[in-house]
């Protein structure tokens, strides 16, 4: 009998784990001791706050990130194979959103492996739903373009798109770069085109607020090196 591939959540900073982790997640965490995660270092601390009494040296961790080799990959489901459960643990909220842990759920289906998501934070949704936005039609974008002429055309692209598709775009940046994207966002986009910024969702930090690019150019939020989601829709 095979075992199960777990989408397990982690939080989305330095937040309470009780509020934000349901308990039938960590029950599971205890119970595995197969890894596949994006850090090692950083997955051994979060297993370690969800169970003090877990014998961390004794797991096995698999890193899946930019660096892994692909030839690799295949080898890191085997233990399900053989009957094991294994845990897929991303650097912050849900595995396989932006995130490189899609790639074992797409071999886990090939193999006819069982994949269990479960729930946690998701900065991505959380920010939608607490926008005002347009939560019927919404797109997820991704990282935009890290040269800044690109990152114009792109931005350009899904404000036209929000518009003629009544769709709201949201994507993401590295925290030291929020300010630059969030300087082109007004300087690119129209006035009363609407965007919700939303940083530090779910930690005592958390900021979540809408309104036009208008708006925003008279009021700059303090965003530098705190994790964002950006959501624009065009009106």
């Amino acid at each position: 009998m095979k075992g199960k591939i777990y989408l397990i959540p982690t939080t989305l900073g330095d937040s309470d784990i009780n509020s934000v982790i349901p308990k039938d997640v960590i029950d599971i965490v205890n119970d595995l001791s197969f890894f596949i995660v994006e850090n090692v270092r950083t997955a051994r601390r979060y297993i370690r706050k969800l169970s003090a009494s877990k014998d961390i040296d004794s797991l096995t961790f698999f890193e899946l990130n930019k660096h892994s080799n692909e030839k690799d990959i295949p080898e890191f489901i085997k233990p399900a194979l053989s009957g094991f459960d294994i845990g897929i643990i991303s650097e912050a909220g849900n595995p396989g959103i932006a995130d490189p842990g899609n790639v074992i759920v797409a071999i886990a289906h090939k193999q006819k492996i069982k994949v269990v998501p479960l729930t946690g934070p998701s900065s991505i949704l959380l920010a939608l739903i607490s926008s005002g936005l347009n939560g019927q039609n919404f797109a997820f974008n991704g990282y935009l373009p890290v040269n800044q002429n690109e990152r114009i055309k792109k931005l350009q692209f899904l404000e036209n798109r929000s518009k003629s598709e009544r769709q709201s775009q949201i994507f993401m940046e590295t925290p030291f770069r929020n300010l630059k994207m969030l300087e082109d966002i007004l300087r690119t986009c129209k006035k009363e085109t609407l965007l919700c910024i939303a940083a530090d969702i779910t930690l005592e930090t958390e900021f979540i607020n809408t309104k036009s690019v208008k708006e925003w150019k008279n009021q700059l939020p303090q965003i530098n090196k705190r994790p964002a989601i950006f959501i624009l829709q065009s009106i």
